[in-house]
């Protein structure tokens, strides 16, 4: 694990990353969040976090979060980015504040009925396979109305967005085809649906100024911050 004062500098570079992806694309800072992901990183990950302002996590498996919300001394909120398999859905939908990988009727209105159960209205994003790539989760494109469609029914859940994860190519340019895939989604189930879809979760550390410049509003960051997992 590495130090604190790293995780700072670190810290400090992501932001002057984000900063400068913004001024290219005529952005404000504001407009884009930074979500440190922790997962593969111990408990001193997120207290490195919390310490220097940073007030929500990212975690990719339920059981590892747990763990890590358990041994927690301080409040922070917790996201789940991951994938979320349905016999885990109660879980999560007690645990976590977010949950960023929605994909699929049935893990909606399992987590709608999970909520409910807590009385607690959940956010989510709903994630997309924006770039077609088998070893990405996500439901499809063409499919996605089906998914907001039951998302918009579920009582207990609020729909913050739409979530990818891009297919890597050295160049990039398969992630921000990717990244205007997912905006120009939102737009138009926008306006089919005539709901407000803000929140584009897209953009890691390998590729988060392609994000920017293509309208993310959250960029999931881990390995930038934290150094390699464990």
């Amino acid at each position: 694990m590495i130090s604190y004062n790293e995780f700072l500098e670190r810290l400090d570079k992501v932001r002057d990353r984000i900063a400068a992806a913004c001024r290219r694309a005529d952005r404000a800072l504001k407009e884009v969040q930074l979500l440190a992901v922790s997962k593969g990183h111990p408990v001193e990950a997120v207290a490195f976090a919390n310490e220097a302002g940073l007030r929500f996590v990212g975690e990719s498996r339920v059981q590892e979060a747990e763990a890590k919300m358990d041994q927690a001394s301080f409040e922070i909120r917790w996201e789940l980015v991951g994938h979320l398999q349905r016999n885990k859905a109660k879980v999560a939908a007690e645990r976590f504040d977010r949950i960023q990988s929605v994909d699929r009727v049935r893990l909606v209105e399992a987590l709608d009925r999970h909520a409910g159960n807590f009385g607690k209205q959940l956010p989510v994003f709903l994630q997309v396979n924006a770039g077609d790539d088998p070893a990405k989760f996500g439901v499809s494109v063409e499919e996605a109305p089906v998914l907001l469609e039951a998302a918009m029914k579920a009582e207990n859940l609020r729909i913050d967005g739409l979530m990818t994860i891009a297919p890597f190519d050295e160049t990039n340019e398969a992630a921000r085809r990717a990244f205007a895939r997912l905006r120009e989604l939102r737009d138009d189930l926008e306006e089919k649906f005539k709901i407000g879809l803000p929140g584009l979760s897209m953009g890691m550390s390998g590729d988060l100024e392609e994000a920017i410049a293509e309208g993310s509003t959250l960029v999931r960051v881990g390995s930038a911050l934290f150094g390699s997992r464990e």
